[in-house]
């Protein structure tokens, strides 16, 4: 395969392709919620964000957005750099996220209860050839 441009609509066609068919509702824990991440100075000087949204264990939507931003439970926000370090699986985004990499808007309780099916989520994105 070849390498995806990260973020681009082919990259996030092959996300979606291998989220949907490596995580099941059982590895999901039958989740509700929905997930935002929004990437700052992407190297085209635009602001993007990946939003998931999951209803029982399914995903429902895996799209990038720019403004406006849909409403979500959790929004991440960060440097780009930041999150193609966590998508190559270079960082963890727990460590990110604890050493001020990232901002947390949401239930901190719970996204932290829910960080091994994010880690699930990055490790499968780690795995799509990209150009970052």
């Amino acid at each position: 395969m070849p390498s995806l441009k990260y973020l681009s609509p082919e990259w996030t066609a092959e996300a979606e392709k291998r989220l949907r068919s490596q995580l099941t509702p059982e590895a999901m824990k039958n989740l509700t919620s929905s997930m935002l991440t929004v990437y700052h100075n992407c190297p085209d000087g635009k602001e993007r964000a990946f939003y998931y949204k999951i209803e029982d264990g399914v995903f429902t939507d895996i799209s990038i957005r720019e403004n406006p931003l849909p409403e979500a439970e959790f929004v991440i926000s960060g440097d780009y750099d930041t999150f193609a370090k966590i998508s190559r699986s270079e960082i963890g985004s727990r460590s990110a996220l604890m050493n001020g990499k990232l901002r947390l808007q949401g239930n901190m309780v719970k996204a932290l209860s829910l960080a091994s099916i994010v880690d699930r989520f990055n490790k499968i994105l780690s795995e799509i050839p990209c150009e970052y």
